[in-house]
């Protein structure tokens, strides 16, 4: 498992590069093309944020302060993968591009595999993990609340948009078509069961990986809108309702990092 992990966490890296800095050039650096680039930064930020809880993730020692990660990343890449060969007739499979159509076939390759290998490895780490240790650093009664409404929210529309993309399209903040409206609702179901696990844990000591990248996510994804802000349609409540909701991610990571921190410092 740690070894997938760090592998995954090298795989969302270098999908975020195309997403994030490149976020204008789709068609060419991406399995397929997006717009407006707001979109692929978004996407860009989701990924980026995944390879800092990966990473983290595969660096610790027990299985408790791991696996937050590890069925939001399942359910994640089983997502996408049913996304890709539902809309595959808009991927670059067949690109005039060499690395345009090599990239779209290992994107491809790496959803089909990771899924099949993180299943695997999950029944596994199930059957050999050690009891879980003592909670040591609870979570105050309101940052459960707020980490259990994130998921609720993130939950509530990431499901609409994966199932009914297209009565979703006029409800969200700027321009999306079925494929990218089920992208980023795939990101929003991912995102919002590590919210619920990270309620369910609580405990600060197992959560610094999930905090970080909470953290990360928020800072990246502020920033996307501050890059593309002509794409976001500022006379839509969405609009408004989006931009608080990623300040309430930026804050509750920003706080549960100090928390986290002060927790590994008392209890080692």
């Amino acid at each position: 498992m740690r070894r997938l992990l760090y592998l995954n966490s090298v795989l969302v890296l270098v999908i975020g590069v195309p997403l994030y800095l490149r976020s204008e050039h789709t068609d060419t650096w991406f399995a397929w093309t997006i717009n407006p680039p707001l979109t692929a930064a978004a996407l860009g930020a989701g990924y980026w944020a995944s390879f800092v809880l990966e990473l983290l993730s595969a660096r610790e020692r027990l299985w408790a302060r791991t696996r937050v990660a590890v069925p939001a990343v399942l359910l994640f890449s089983t997502l996408t993968l049913a996304i890709t060969l539902v809309h595959a007739d808009r991927f670059h499979f067949h690109s005039p591009r060499l690395i345009t159509r090599a990239g779209t076939w290992v994107w491809l390759g790496v959803y089909v595999s990771v899924p099949l290998a993180m299943s695997w490895l999950l029944v596994a780490q199930q059957r050999q993990a050690r009891p879980d240790p003592a909670r040591v650093a609870p979570l105050a009664p309101w940052a459960r609340v707020v980490l259990a409404l994130q998921a609720a929210v993130m939950l509530g529309v990431g499901v609409p948009m994966l199932l009914v993309p297209r009565a979703m399209l006029g409800a969200w903040p700027w321009e999306l078509t079925p494929l990218t409206s089920r992208a980023i609702g795939a990101w929003a179901v991912g995102i919002g069961t590590i919210a619920a696990h990270a309620a369910w844990e609580n405990d600060w000591w197992r959560l610094r990986p999930t905090m970080l990248s909470y953290t990360l996510l928020g800072v990246l994804q502020v920033s996307s809108v501050l890059r593309y802000p002509a794409d976001l349609d500022r006379s839509r409540l969405a609009a408004v309702v989006y931009v608080l909701f990623l300040a309430t991610i930026l804050l509750l990571g920003g706080y549960g990092c100090w928390k986290t921190r002060h927790a590994r410092r008392a209890n080692g």
